[in-house]
Parts: structure tokens; sequence; C-alpha cells
């Protein structure tokens, strides 16, 4: 029996921002971070006095792009155009070695920094979440369901976790925090058979926005990432154009390991957005320019806490001051 889920009692709301919001998102990722998110920049004062940028400076650079994620082709990419720019006596010291490494990483992350746009032809907009155990999607979903209502859209939710009754829960939860409708069956339904019926409802109810939760899954997992697969073709079989946003969640502190998840979903999915969380939970933010400069898939939304305000729109300037910033003061 396909119910509304109105059962589960919610529990406190999420914390509220630690921070003033005029801070912002990233001034709060930059608070956060505190010294480590100055990790690539550290120090390097210190190699400059007496001596120009050289060879040395910017392989000890090098190494702290490798280490903070950013991935063999993104820092060869940035390196070239480094080493190309001290060949014309371009960089005489650290603040133009700064400002080049600042555009280097704006040019790598400015094309994929998209915000996801709601086609209002397309009614309901499906939007299909996806991703591995931990990496926050159902939270995502939730907070991006209040997004959504609080830019005047009518939301319903499908519960399409059918193998973990904590998911169910938990967008439950969420859900009501929402004044959102939760669509579900009972647990170990069919996965496409609940979003199935879900974008049936959604389209009698003329909402506007239908979002799908799925099952937490490796990218290694073949029958699993095959499941997704049906959950695609059985939406299409009621909407031709249906999913129209195939939205994963990734777990930024999971460093290469999320670049990885990214290319098998992608590869399986053909992925049109992503949602990196956690960011404030890792020194390793690189991994943001080691999926853009591998993958170009665009950059939907941030995630840097648990309050609903420490989720949005990713903006490269604003990321790449929070990466490069000097350390606060003690």
């Amino acid at each position: 029996m396909f119910e509304f889920l109105k059962k589960t009692p919610a529990p406190p709301a999420p914390p509220q921002a630690d921070a003033p919001q005029a801070r912002g998102l990233f001034g709060r990722l930059r608070a956060r971070l505190g010294e480590r998110a100055a990790s690539l920049v550290r120090g390097l004062g210190d190699w400059l006095p007496g001596r120009r940028i050289d060879a040395e400076l910017l392989d000890e650079l090098e190494l702290r792009l490798l280490t903070a994620d950013v991935g063999i082709p993104a820092t060869e990419r940035i390196l070239e155009d480094l080493r190309r720019r001290v060949a014309r006596q371009e960089l005489d010291d650290l603040e133009a070695l700064l400002a080049a490494l600042r555009r280097s990483l704006t040019d790598i992350l400015a094309p994929v920094a998209r915000p996801l746009v709601i086609d209002a032809s397309r009614r309901p907009f499906v939007t299909l979440v996806v991703g591995v155990n931990g990496s926050g999607k159902t939270t995502s979903i939730g907070k991006l369901a209040k997004r959504l209502k609080d830019e005047g859209r009518s939301v319903m939710l499908a519960a399409g976790d059918t193998f973990r009754a904590a998911a169910v829960e938990q967008l439950t939860v969420w859900g009501e925090r929402n004044d959102v409708p939760v669509m579900s069956q009972a647990p170990g339904a069919d996965p496409a058979a609940v979003i199935f019926e879900a974008l049936a409802a959604a389209r009698a109810r003329g909402v506007d926005v239908l979002i799908a939760d799925t099952a937490g899954r490796l990218q290694n997992q073949s029958h699993l990432m095959d499941e997704l697969k049906k959950v695609k073709r059985v939406l299409a079989r009621q909407d031709p154009s249906a999913p129209h946003e195939v939205l994963l969640v990734l777990d930024a502190s999971q460093g290469q390991n999320a670049l990885t998840q990214a290319k098998a979903f992608h590869e399986a999915l053909g992925v049109t957005g992503l949602v990196l969380t956690k960011l404030d939970g890792t020194a390793k933010g690189g991994i943001v320019v080691a999926i853009a400069t591998e993958l170009g898939i665009p950059l939907r939304f941030v995630g840097v806490g648990e309050a609903i305000a420490d989720f949005g729109e990713f903006d490269v300037e604003d990321f790449v001051t929070a990466l490069l910033a000097a350390p606060p003061p003690a």
C-alpha cells in the first residue's frame, strides 16, 4: 500500500549556523577549516627572502597541491602555467605567485559553477539523487527541499531507499520539518516501483519538483548500479525526459575516492550535477579542483556543516578565497 509517511516523531531541529549570516557560506567554511585551509600557502613566504621564485619553490607548491587532493592532471595544468610565467619573469614575489595560483584555480572551477535550474516546463521536475552510504545524501535532499520551498515551489519526496529503514525515517523527518509530503512503500519494496508511483502522484497533484532518494551503494557493486539504471528506465515510461537531473552527492573528506565514485556513477547514469558535502571536515578541499578538471560535471551545491544555512550554491571566488586564505590570527 502506497502511503504518505507521517508517523515518525521529528527529532530536534538541526543546529543553526554558528556564525553570523553576513559571513556567508564560504566565510563559515573558512572559519571552520581554520589553519587547515591555508596549507597550500602557509609558510611559502619563508622560502622567498633574498631570492626569486624558483624551481624549488614551485616543486614545494606542487607537492602541496597533490597532498590537498588537487590531483595529477589539475596540478600539472596549474604548475605548467606557473612555470611558464616564472620563465617570462612575470612572478617576482609571493603576492604575484598567489595571484597567478588564484587565477589558475578560478579558470578550472568557473566552468563547473552552474546552479541547478528548475525547468518549469517539466512538471514535475524530477531529480534523482544518488551516492554511497554516509555521503550525506538524505540530509542534502532535505536541505534542497527546504531551499526549493523557500523559493515558492511545491515539492514532493520519494523514499526510494527501501533497504534501510532509517533512511525512510530520516527522509520523513525532513518532510515533516519542511511541510513536504514523503511517498513510500513497505520496507523492501522495489525502489523503481516506489519512485514510479511517486511520479504519478506528483503529476496528479501538480507538484513542481519531485526529489527521489535512492539506496546508498558502492560504485563497484554492479548489481546495485544496475538497479539505478532500472529506476531511470522506469521513470522514462511516464516521462521520456525524466529524470531531469541526476544529482550525485559526494563526501569531500573521501578525497580521491570521491573522484573514483564520481567517475563510476557518471559512467553508469550520466550524472548531471554534483553536491559536495562535508567540506568543513577536510583539509583537502582540492578534490573540488580534481573533479572539475577530470569530469567537468556541474557543481550545484556544497555543504560545509549541519545547519540548513551551511548548504548552498557553489561560488568560485569565495571557495578559492577560502582555499588560499592566510591563516587566521591565533
